[in-house]
């Protein structure tokens, strides 16, 4: 949520040249409605079923580039799918920074809320540990902007296959 993972795995996959996917905008694509609207008519758990439907789509292709939706984590047959299948990429970013970054986004449903601030305090302190426990690549987000995080993410590839899945 905010992490930057549209633009930096746009980015290296035009770098490695194969396809980017991100899997809320497949999402929007193939139901024609925005994230929020899904949420509204079928709640979180529905989008969530959704999400991991893609996910398992997305993730059987080969060469591509993913950026997952920040919460994609939290079910633990989607890391474990994660894990298996590509490589994967956490863009690790304090909560101070995501909430510069989102503060502004009506398009983010789960910080329509009171207290956006604490909300993003509350889903990092969730999601940190899940990122971490299958992340192949810790990227630190906070200093530097997209192609910074995309040469470092360059750097820590050597040796990894082509496909790469972006957790922020």
């Amino acid at each position: 949520m905010g992490a930057g993972k549209t633009t930096v795995g746009r980015e290296l996959a035009r770098r490695r040249d194969v396809r980017f996917a991100d899997c809320d905008h497949e999402l929007i694509a193939r139901t024609g409605v925005s994230i929020p609207i899904i949420f509204d008519v079928e709640g979180e758990a529905g989008f969530r079923r959704r999400e991991a439907r893609m996910l398992d789509e997305l993730t059987a292709e080969p060469d591509i580039v993913i950026a997952t939706g920040g919460g994609v984590v939290l079910d633990p047959a989607n890391r474990a799918l994660l894990a298996r299948r590509g490589t994967v990429i956490y863009l690790d970013v304090p909560p101070h920074v995501l909430w510069e970054r989102t503060r502004y986004d009506r398009n983010r449903p789960l910080l329509q809320v009171a207290d956006p601030r604490a909300c993003i305090d509350e889903l990092h302190r969730q999601r940190d540990p899940l990122y971490r426990e299958i992340a192949d690549i810790i990227i630190d987000g906070e200093r530097g902007g997209s192609m910074t995080m995309a040469n470092q993410i360059e750097k820590a590839l050597a040796g990894f296959g082509k496909n790469i899945l972006c957790v922020p």
